[in-house]
């Protein structure tokens, strides 16, 4: 399928949430702006929220942008787009909603019959309802045939192994694993996806990416904000499952992984071999925070629904060991908290120290050592920190930066994470997005300590909202001194 012929009906379960207005709908437009899509399609939005199709088109009028269409020929385009975007209310659990469903689906598809993306922009706890009420209503064409049916679903994919593994056989008592694209934004990111390109298009970097080179690699996320009323949500999850786990050992995987024989269908593959070398997180190997009051913000048990002895942690750091010839003895060190000084996502390669050096006079403590910074967000960039002569007439060094960044660099616009991989799904790409064997392997690595965290209800070290982090971060991050 291309966007010169077909028929695709694209269908958003959820369609009254958040997601679908301010992520999904919007990345629809923007492929459409860039005739992404096909010449036939239609966007059906289903959820319990009753609501006509002129309601439905002017609650996610708000959120399209004219990035890719400025001025007069936006307005244009977005009617066009409106024209093709419908609205059913139902029941998730219930047949006969779907079967109207279906019924409302073959009249806008008319006679040639569509492909079918079912978009899961709900919460997981109904996954399995829809599915069934979707296969009851032969709405689910088997895996292979033409036209296909495909499912997209959102993270988090249970909170354990156990519970993602019964997740996993559910959605698969109706859609077989080739129909299945769990997604993970970030991996949609340009950056991100720019990692194999840096990795195996140059030749500089494969003689150093291992562990005679590489000391440590710091892979970190961060928000300046808390949890912003979404208690019912986060208390009882926490940051290791909803960011760790999944942004940011996928980040980990694409920074490890060996070259894959292919990009379209390999890539999942060498990802599965690095998760399952990793050895599970010990409680030795954590620190945990919580962010407390602090520069005028509530501390998070004093947030709305949170319970005020919660052990829910809003930060930690946790290093990875990857059991491996290429990375042996090299730390992976994670990190990700709300409430937190800065906004920052970014991978952090940081090489040895240069031994044997002819600055010694100068720099008797040793130089600081190269550095690749991959900042994935925001002010998308790639840096390398190398080591310069000041401008003078003294022989003075000074640390400095070799900055790539994207804005500057390319004239073209960004595109957002889910217009990518959307259209990734359209086109039947799986190599970004998460199998089951992926999914499997990094509820490995993490759950033994989720399970002791809360089994001995292991308290979280407090921190002041809008501060570095807790105090533990610094005694961790001693135990693994810059080595020559």
């Amino acid at each position: 399928m291309n966007a010169q012929n077909g028929n695709l009906s694209f269908i958003v379960l959820g369609a009254s949430g958040d997601l679908a207005r301010r992520k999904v709908i919007p990345a629809l437009f923007a492929l459409y702006c860039q005739n992404l899509l096909p010449a036939n399609f239609q966007v059906l939005g289903f959820a319990r929220t009753k609501m006509t199709d002129e309601a439905f088109r002017e609650m996610i009028t708000a959120h399209l942008t004219c990035r890719y269409t400025p001025g007069e020929a936006c307005g244009e385009r977005m009617t066009e787009f409106l024209a093709r975007c419908f609205y059913r209310s139902g029941r998730y659990d219930s047949r006969e909603s779907f079967q109207a469903l279906y019924g409302t689906l073959r009249e806008l598809e008319g006679p040639q019959e569509a492909c079918r993306i079912f978009y899961f922009a709900v919460p997981p706890a109904i996954f399995h309802d829809i599915a069934h009420a979707l296969g009851g209503a032969g709405l689910v064409r088997p895996a292979g045939s033409q036209p296909w049916t495909r499912v997209v679903i959102e993270k988090p994919f249970g909170t354990d192994r156990a519970s993602s593994d019964e997740l996993s056989q559910q959605i698969k008592t109706v859609f077989d694993e080739r129909q299945i694209f769990r997604i993970d934004h970030y991996l949609g990111k340009e950056v991100i996806q720019n990692l194999m390109a840096l990795r195996f298009a140059n030749l500089i970097f494969e003689p150093i990416w291992n562990r005679l080179y590489v000391d440590k690699v710091f892979i970190s996320w961060a928000e300046t904000i808390g949890i912003e009323g979404r208690a019912g949500y986060f208390d009882g999850i926490g940051v290791i499952r909803d960011v760790m786990q999944n942004h940011l050992l996928q980040m980990l995987a694409l920074v490890a992984m060996e070259q894959p024989v292919s990009l379209t269908k390999y890539v999942r593959d060498e990802k599965v071999k690095v998760l399952r070398s990793i050895l599970p997180v010990t409680i030795e190997d954590l620190v945990l925070g919580q962010y407390a009051a602090g520069g005028g913000q509530k501390g998070y048990r004093e947030e709305p629904g949170v319970p005020a002895d919660s052990i829910t942690s809003t930060y930690a750091m946790a290093v990875l060991r990857v059991r491996s010839r290429r990375w042996s003895g090299v730390p992976f060190i994670l990190s990700a908290g709300k409430a937190l000084d800065r906004n920052m996502t970014e991978i952090r390669i940081q090489f040895k120290r240069t031994a044997g050096h002819v600055f010694l006079d100068k720099w008797p403590e040793g130089l600081p050592p190269n550095e690749l910074v991959i900042r994935v967000q925001p002010d998308e960039s790639i840096k390398f920190g190398i080591m310069n002569k000041v401008p003078g007439l003294g022989l003075n060094l000074e640390h400095t930066e070799l900055n790539l960044r994207y804005a500057s660099a390319f004239d073209g616009l960004i595109p957002e994470a889910y217009e990518s991989l959307i259209l990734d799904v359209i086109r039947g790409d799986p190599g970004l997005f998460i199998c089951e064997d992926e999914l499997e392997a990094s509820w490995d690595v993490f759950t033994p300590v989720l399970h002791e965290i809360d089994e001995k209800r292991i308290e979280p070290e407090p921190y002041a909202f809008g501060s570095a982090g807790p105090a533990g971060i610094q005694k961790m991050l001693s135990k693994f001194p810059p080595r020559w």
